[in-house]
């Protein structure tokens, strides 16, 4: 389920991951309005597993990111890989490092990118206006693209999308770091999720 390109950083993860069987009965939907978009399917699992790759970083509340990917089976985008690059990362922050990896590994498992997850080790879950930014770069790509947010520390998981407003502000919007946007309207939006995922949050992370 987990993969990691080469030279991943030691210090995230020092071990291999454990062989998952996952049951893909999550529904996800990007946006409010999902015509003409396809339903994203994300495995039950997902966070689960994700935060135990990322319990060393968590713990050191240090943020980590991973690539959704996946392939489109019978009109329905299914996730079945989160690919997790070198990176770094601090308490509210997570980029990768040499993202050409992450195109490699893709490219040899003929995985689509579906979105991205990362890591909030101390915070809620929410997308920040770094993350809206990250995110814009990935649905304007494709549409149907989402962010998963895990926040342990709350128990949390958000699965969000950019609103059309939100693609329009991010589009124009040349600052960058931590700052303000146009709160006129919502910039991301709550995906419509069809069925709950199962407990997430393993009792140590």
């Amino acid at each position: 389920f987990c993969v990691f390109s080469q030279q991943y950083h030691a210090e995230l993860y020092s071990g291999t991951p454990e062989p998952v069987t996952s049951d893909f009965s999550l529904f996800s939907i990007s946006g409010q309005n999902s015509k003409g978009l396809h339903t994203v399917v994300l495995p039950k699992d997902l966070c689960k597993q994700f935060l135990r790759s990322a319990r060393k970083n968590t713990k050191k509340g240090i943020e980590t990111c991973g690539v959704l990917c996946g392939t489109l089976v019978k009109d329905e985008y299914h996730v079945s890989h989160v690919i997790i690059p070198v990176q770094k990362g601090g308490p509210d922050y997570c980029y990768a490092q040499n993202e050409e990896t992450i195109l490699f590994v893709q490219e040899e498992l003929g995985l689509l990118t579906l979105g991205w997850i990362h890591t909030h080790p101390t915070q809620t879950a929410f997308l920040s206006s770094v993350d809206v930014h990250t995110h814009f770069s990935y649905q304007i790509m494709l549409p149907e693209s989402i962010a998963v947010v895990c926040a342990p520390k709350y128990k949390q998981t958000g699965i969000f999308t950019l609103t059309p407003f939100g693609l329009n502000e991010i589009s124009i919007c040349t600052q960058r770091g931590f700052h303000p946007h146009n709160q006129d309207s919502a910039i991301f939006c709550v995906c419509i999720c069809e069925e709950e995922i199962e407990p997430m949050f393993p009792a140590s992370t």
